[in-house]
């Protein structure tokens, strides 16, 4: 009977012990997911310049659309945590698809294969900033999750495990595109 005492506290050191653990290895997961978005983030904004020197010489009228892909690639490459990267990457992006939209407008700009190579390189980038966007989110769900439920959240609160925002997108982005096929 001596030992029910000590054997509850072992169980309770036990179980903080283990609750920690699984909240450090979740927040280390999210860091992880943040890290593999920069990585995709840091290749776009390399072949964004690339890409820029390529088309200004041929859109010598669309100067302002050059300048707000350059403004924004600035934009984003300064922007620091979720919420402000994502609000930067959105202008990017919306920046990014008014010049491949002034792009179409040029035949001999289009049939450019280095133009051609670039955009194929930025659209493959674009769909692994997707997916690791998308790793990243459910990893912060399930840390969050840790980090409100019981009875890991008295852990949590106890050494400051702090919420992590999502990586989100525009409302606006998130809006059909209509198409008129008349």
């Amino acid at each position: 009977m001596a030992y029910i005492p000590l054997l509850l506290a072992v169980a309770v050191v036990a179980w903080f012990v283990v609750a920690y653990n699984k909240l450090v290895r979740l927040r280390n997961q999210v860091k992880n997911a943040w890290h593999q978005i920069e990585v995709q983030l840091k290749r776009r904004y390399d072949l964004i310049p690339n890409l820029v020197e390529v088309v200004k010489d041929y859109m010598s009228y669309e100067q302002e659309t050059l300048t707000k892909v350059i403004e924004a690639r600035g934009a984003a490459l300064s922007a620091r945590g979720a919420a402000a990267q994502a609000k930067a990457e959105n202008a990017l992006t919306e920046s990014l698809k008014s010049l491949f939209a002034v792009v179409e407008n040029y035949p001999e700009l289009k049939a450019n294969q280095n133009v051609a190579s670039l955009q194929e390189e930025l659209t493959a980038t674009e769909n692994k900033i997707s997916f690791a966007r998308q790793f990243y989110n459910d990893s912060v769900m399930t840390y969050n999750n840790a980090t409100q439920s019981i009875p890991s959240n008295i852990v949590a609160s106890f050494f400051d495990f702090a919420q992590e925002a999502y990586f989100e997108t525009e409302p606006a982005s998130r809006a059909v595109p209509k198409a008129d096929l008349r």
